[in-house]
């Protein structure tokens, strides 16, 4: 039974009211970060903890329902992606503190985390319920509020994960409205968010209009900007491990997360056993024939066809009448150049690879360069070799802030599988005319203030120390924001939970395992 989800506002009315059941959810959102700041790391982590753990119960109850609703991707790989997002996430950032004071005594500083406030975040439907996991629970690992909009082709699946994680967060202590949910989100009600003051912080996933309108709303922003990978195969790699590795990530999950592969690029010397080693590994060569129908069918007058978004290799084929074998993983496009003339040079969320096959190694360099440059910007790439000098003039060519050595980029590039920060919201940097470079994190959501001394002061004694937070909290406002007067939280276990009776190395074992057994290959 779907749990009754308290913090939900419906949207019915005019643009003005638009505007004031905005303002309600965030004027609530506001008391309840106000209230959250209160509470220390123990408390905090139990309610991390707790939210977790829902969102792992229900990882693949909840990938089933999104394929449903969606009708994009695996259900298989959305629960690895929803389960990623849970515990694996917290435990890649249990040992950092974003709660307490900070104390440098050899530079006579001390840090007090500054929260952002109020968060709202907007989710795609291509990876709906892995980022409603992987926002709320950075959010609330940094004691922020956070109301999340989600997309109106994943509301239902959202709507509910969000329920659940109401739930464990509340009965774990924490204040009520710390986490709301849209529950009829518009484009109008979204521009009411992002524009309000009493938005702190504002994280965008999706298409690139909407992370530009985010950047233009004024008040602060993290986006994200469209991949477009390039994959370059030197012919000092291992050709099969790189074949097999290709193939699996463009596959996973029907090529839906944007740091999938999107162009192979590879030299003449190694064409023939690259492309023995795809088709081996689960991969269709198509024809020049074939591959004009792909392009007709993948892009028209008006960009990329949505139809083919998470669609499997056998369905696009079908649509373009080609013949596949029914295991085939995805469709490989051999293309003579990459550019603005050549559409499947551009990024393709489904399990279509374009394959490109240049002169020599400095021209391979260029042109994973020129892909990039087309689309994806700062987003991602990817290169299998054995030559250190290879990967280093690879790296070094490409305008990318991710650069994913001999392993999938779909995962290595969002932390999974690699010792990135475990992420689905991935920073463009400067070269995607984005403030962050890196995977974003919740030390993206809280700032400090830094007590600095004269350097030939005597430094004092912080130690023990905290910022002084007695006495009530102002009053609630009267339009129904939950609790008034000096809360205090719920009585909480201080100890870090056990999972199945697991001490946390054990569970930090498992996870590893877990993910080494994911991307062995």
């Amino acid at each position: 039974m779907q749990p009754e989800i308290r913090t939900l506002v419906d949207i019915s009315g005019t643009p003005a009211a638009m505007h004031g059941r905005a303002d309600m959810m965030l004027e609530r959102a506001r008391w309840a970060s106000t209230v959250f700041q209160r509470y220390d790391r123990a408390a905090t982590m139990a309610i991390v903890d707790a939210v977790a753990e829902a969102a792992h119960a229900n990882a693949a109850r909840l990938a089933e329902w999104a394929v449903r609703e969606t009708g994009f991707g695996v259900a298989a790989d959305k629960k690895i992606k929803n389960e990623l997002t849970a515990r694996p996430l917290v435990e890649h950032y249990r040992e950092e503190d974003f709660v307490s004071p900070r104390i440098d005594e050899t530079r006579k500083i001390v840090e007090l985390p500054r929260p952002a406030g109020v968060v709202f975040a907007l989710t795609p439907s291509t990876n709906p319920i892995a980022t409603l996991n992987y926002k709320v629970l950075l959010a609330l690992m940094t004691r922020n509020a956070i109301v999340v909009s989600p997309h109106p082709a994943a509301r239902e699946c959202s709507l509910d994960a969000a329920g659940r994680l109401v739930e464990a967060a509340e009965a774990a202590g924490a204040p009520p409205a710390i986490i709301q949910i849209v529950a009829e989100p518009s484009i109008p009600l979204v521009e009411a968010f992002m524009s309000s003051p009493k938005t702190n912080v504002i994280l965008a996933t999706g298409g690139t209009a909407m992370v530009r309108a985010a950047y233009s709303s004024s008040n602060p922003a993290i986006g994200v900007g469209p991949g477009n990978a390039p994959v370059y195969v030197d012919s000092s790699a291992d050709i099969d491990k790189a074949a097999r590795r290709i193939v699996q990530s463009k596959a996973f999950d029907n090529s839906i997360l944007c740091t999938n592969e999107s162009v192979l690029i590879t030299l003449p010397a190694v064409e023939r056993r690259l492309s023995q080693a795809l088709k081996a590994a689960g991969a269709y060569l198509c024809g020049a024939e074939e591959v004009e129908r792909l392009r007709r069918f993948l892009f028209h007058a008006r960009g990329f066809n949505v139809e083919a978004l998470g669609r499997d290799a056998a369905w696009i084929a079908e649509e373009c009448c080609i013949k596949v074998p029914s295991s085939t993983k995805i469709l490989v496009a051999p293309i003579a150049q990459i550019g603005v003339e050549e559409p499947l040079s551009r990024e393709k969320l489904c399990p279509v690879l374009a394959m490109h096959v240049a002169k020599s190694r400095p021209q391979a360099l260029a042109q994973a360069r020129a892909v990039l440059r087309l689309t994806g910007a700062g987003h991602s790439a990817a290169v299998h070799a054995g030559d250190e000098r290879v990967t280093m003039a690879f790296a070094a060519a490409v305008e990318a802030y991710r650069v994913v050595v001999n392993a999938p980029c779909s995962q290595g590039a969002a932390g999974f599988g690699t010792h990135l920060a475990p992420s689905f919201t991935i920073g463009t940097g400067y070269f995607g005319r984005s403030s962050i470079g890196e995977n974003i994190g919740p030390q993206h959501l809280v700032h400090w203030t830094r007590l600095a001394y004269e350097a030939s002061e005597t430094f004092g004694n912080y130690r023990g120390l905290g910022p002084e937070l007695g006495g009530p909290l102002p009053e609630a406002p009267s339009d129904g924001v939950p609790g008034s007067g000096a809360y205090r939280p719920r009585p909480v276990e201080r100890a870090a939970p056990a999972v199945d009776g697991a001490t946390r190395e054990e569970l930090r074992r498992l996870i590893a395992e877990e993910l080494r057994d994911l991307l062995k290959k």
